[in-house]
């Protein structure tokens, strides 16, 4: 029997953080698995907070991650990765999209943003750090950096790559498919 696993997608709105949840749930779901997703929007329209949870096993009861039981924690921007690593385990691999998105009250004034974030995040986490932005925009397509931080985490799921690019087939726009393989796999190879 597989113990549940328990996976989160946080991000900011508009930076694809359903789309990846709806990739990564459509692999587990290929595989056997019994998935439960979960979507909590913050402001997502307006920039905020976007948090997804993916829970995968024989048998999953609830969709929610608890603290401290986040088996894999993917983060699209630095701040994101702060404000959620509470939710990470002990043992448990933080990957991070290397971007700053200000928040409306850095834009206001009204806070700064916290500098060495991922420094301070690597001190006492396994954190793997990528500029995802920067690969996606040498393949083209800025918009597909979320499809390369899936294919680094890929490396810590028992998913094989045939899997994964299927399920990316049938969920992204039919004009992408092929980008979004070549970025899965930029991430993948990174």
């Amino acid at each position: 029997m597989m113990k549940t696993k328990n996976i989160m997608i946080v991000g900011v709105g508009g930076q694809g953080t359903l789309l990846t949840s709806r990739i990564l749930g459509g692999v587990m779901l290929h595989a056997g698995y019994d998935v439960k997703l979960s979507e909590v929007h913050g402001m997502a329209q307006r920039g905020g907070s976007v948090v997804t949870y993916v829970r995968y096993g024989d048998d999953v009861a609830e969709p929610i991650v608890e603290e401290g039981q986040a088996d894999v924690l993917i983060a699209f921007e630095r701040l994101e990765a702060l404000r959620y690593v509470h939710f990470l385990k002990k043992d448990g691999v933080l990957i991070v999209n290397d971007q700053r998105i200000n928040p409306i009250t850095v834009l206001t004034g009204a806070a700064e943003y916290p500098e060495n974030i991922i420094e301070g995040l690597s001190s006492r986490r396994q954190v793997i750090s990528v500029d995802a932005m920067g690969e996606a925009k040498k393949l083209g397509n800025s918009k597909v950096f979320n499809t390369i931080v899936l294919g680094i985490a890929a490396r810590h799921m028992d998913f094989r790559k045939e899997d994964w690019y299927a399920v990316i087939e049938k969920t992204v726009p039919a004009k992408t498919v092929e980008v979004n393989k070549k970025a899965f796999d930029t991430g993948y190879n990174l």
